[in-house]
C-alpha cells in the first residue's frame, strides 16, 4: 500500500500517523469537516488534503484509514467502500504501521503524552505521540532507526495493536468506560492485555490496579523512589529538580508531582536503552508540549497558560501546579477558563468538575465543546452556581491579556495574575488568538 487516504485527518492522533507514512514515501491524501491549522500544515507538508468531506477525494488510494470520530455513513468512506478499497479504522492501522519496530508505548489515563514527549528526548527514535512536542514542534519526528516512542490510546483499546517491546503505563484510571460497556473488569483486562503483549514493563505500582499485577515489571513507586523535589525558576519558566532511586539527580522543564512522576518513568524506559549520563543530559532538551501546561506568555505581573485538562483528576493536579508557580512568581490572583469537552464526559464526572477547581480560583465557563456528541440536559448554570462562576460565549488573546465579555454583555479584561484554560476543545486557539 503506497496511496493512503486518511478520514478525518485533522486529529492529532491520525495526522502523526499519515506523517510518520509520508516520511516513509507513501502518497497521503486526506480530508476533514473544517480547515484547521493542522489541516493547512499538512497541505503545505505536500498532502491532498480535501475540506468539508467528499466522495471526490477517493480516487486511486489503495487504503483508505479513518478516525475513530468518523461515523458509517461517512461519505469518504461509503464511497471507498463501494469501491472495494480496504478500510480501515486507525485502530486496525496501527498494526501495519508499527511492525517490526522497538516500539516505547506509552499508556495511562493521565500523563501519556507528556511521559510520551519526555521519553522522545531521551531516546533516538522516530516519534508518534498525541500532542505537539515543543521540542520538535511536531506530532511525528522520523529517524532512521528502528526504535519509535508511541502514545498509546486506551479510549478504543487501540493501544493492543501498538506491538510495544517496552509498555509504560502511567495510570489506569477509569476513562472512556462507554467503550468497555461501563465494564470496569473488561477495561482492566485490556491494560494487562496491553502489558503482557510487551517484552519490558514500566509502571506506576501505586496505581491501585497496576500495583495488584503479577507482572514482572520496572516498578516506580512515587512516594518513595522520586525524593527531594525543587522547584526552580529561569527567565519565569517553571522547572523541577529532583532524585529518582539510586540513580542521582534530574532536571526536567515543569512543575508539580506529576511532572516528576511522568519524568521518571521516562527515565525508567530510556535505561533500557541507553546509559544514565545521556538520559540526564538530554532531559534538559524536553520543552513541554503544546497545550499541557504551555505557558503562553510569563512575566512577573501576568503569566497565559493553556492546558489539555479535561479530566476532573487532571484539572485538579495542574490546578496545584499552578498555584506553586503563581507563588514562587509572588503572583496570587488565579483564573482558571474551563470549556468542558463532550457532554458524555461532563454528566459522567460532573460531581468532580465541581470539586476539582477548589477555593481561591476565579472561574469562566465556557460552553460545551461537543466534540459531535448532543446535548443530554447538564445546565451548567444551575450546576456550578455555588462556585459563583462568569459565563462566556468565547474569550479573545489581546497581547498580553484576555477579554470577555459575560452573558450579561459585561466586558472583562484580566491583564494581571495567573491565567489558565482548560480544555480539549478549540480553547486552545483562543487562548492563542488563532481563531
Amino acid at each position: 500500500m503506497k496511496k493512503v487516504h486518511f478520514i478525518g485527518i485533522g486529529g492529532i492522533g491520525i495526522s502523526a500517523l499519515a506523517r510518520f507514512l509520508q516520511e516513509r514515501n507513501y502518497t497521503i491524501s486526506g480530508s476533514d469537516i473544517s480547515e484547521s491549522p493542522t489541516t493547512i500544515k499538512l497541505r503545505e507538508s505536500g498532502m491532498d488534503i480535501n475540506t468539508p468531506h467528499s466522495a471526490e477525494a477517493i480516487k486511486d488510494q489503495e487504503v483508505v484509514v479513518y478516525s475513530a470520530a468518523i461515523k458509517e455513513d461517512n461519505v469518504e468512506l461509503v464511497e471507498a467502500k463501494r469501491r472495494g478499497i480496504k478500510c480501515l479504522s486507525r485502530k486496525e492501522a496501527l498494526p501495519y504501521v508499527l511492525k517490526d519496530k522497538h516500539v516505547f508505548a506509552v499508556a495511562g489515563a493521565h500523563g501519556k503524552s507528556t511521559t510520551s514527549a519526555i521519553a522522545s528526548s531521551l531516546i533516538n527514535g522516530s516519534v508518534i505521540i498525541g500532542a505537539i512536542s515543543k521540542q520538535f514542534g511536531s506530532n511525528m519526528k522520523y529517524e532512521n532507526s528502528e526504535n519509535i516512542i508511541f502514545e498509546a490510546d486506551e479510549s478504543d483499546s487501540s493501544f493492543l495493536n501498538s506491538n510495544p517491546y517496552v509498555a509504560v503505563v502511567t495510570n489506569a484510571e477509569p476513562e472512556h468506560m462507554d467503550y468497555y460497556d461501563n465494564d470496569l473488569d473488561k477495561f482492566h483486562a485490556a491494560y494487562r492485555g496491553f502489558l503482557e503483549r510487551a517484552k519490558i514493563r514500566v509502571i506506576n505500582a501505586e496505581d491501585e490496579f497496576l500495583g495488584s499485577l503479577n507482572l514482572s515489571a520496572i516498578k516506580l513507586y512515587p512516594s518513595r523512589d522520586i525524593t527531594d523535589l525543587k522547584m526552580v525558576l529561569r527567565d519565569h519558566q517553571p522547572y523541577l529538580s529532583f532524585n529518582l532511586k539510586e540513580l542521582g539527580r534530574f532536571e526536567v522543564f515543569g512543575i508539580g508531582e506529576h511532572i516528576a512522576i511522568d519524568a521518571s518513568l521516562a527515565i525508567l524506559a530510556a535505561a533500557c536503552e541507553t546509559g544514565l549520563e545521556n538520559i540526564r543530559q538530554n532531559l534538559l532538551n524536553y520543552k513541554g508540549i503544546k497545550k499541557r501546561f504551555d505557558i503562553l506568555c510569563a512575566n512577573p505581573n501576568f503569566v497565559l497558560i493553556d492546558d489539555y485538562g479535561h479530566h476532573p483528576t487532571e484539572i485538579a493536579a495542574t490546578l496545584k501546579s499552578a498555584k506553586e508557580y503563581a507563588a514562587l512568581l509572588g503572583i496570587s490572583k488565579i483564573t482558571a477558563i474551563f470549556q468542558p469537552h463532550r457532554y458524555s464526559r461532563l454528566k459522567a464526572n460532573l460531581a468532580g468538575f465541581k470539586e476539582c477547581f477548589g477555593e481561591g480560583v476565579d472561574l469562566v465557563i465556557l460552553p460545551v465543546y461537543a466534540a459531535g456528541e448532543n446535548p443530554n440536559g447538564v445546565d451548567l448554570k444551575e450546576e456550578f452556581k455555588a462556585l459563583n462562576p462568569l459565563f462566556a460565549e468565547r474569550v479573545f488573546r489581546n497581547g498580553e491579556k484576555i477579554e470577555f465579555s459575560d452573558i450579561f454583555g459585561v466586558r472583562h479584561i484580566i491583564n494581571d495574575g495567573l491565567v489558565i484554560g482548560f480544555g480539549a476543545g478549540d480553547i486552545t486557539y483562543q487562548l492563542r488568538g488563532e481563531f
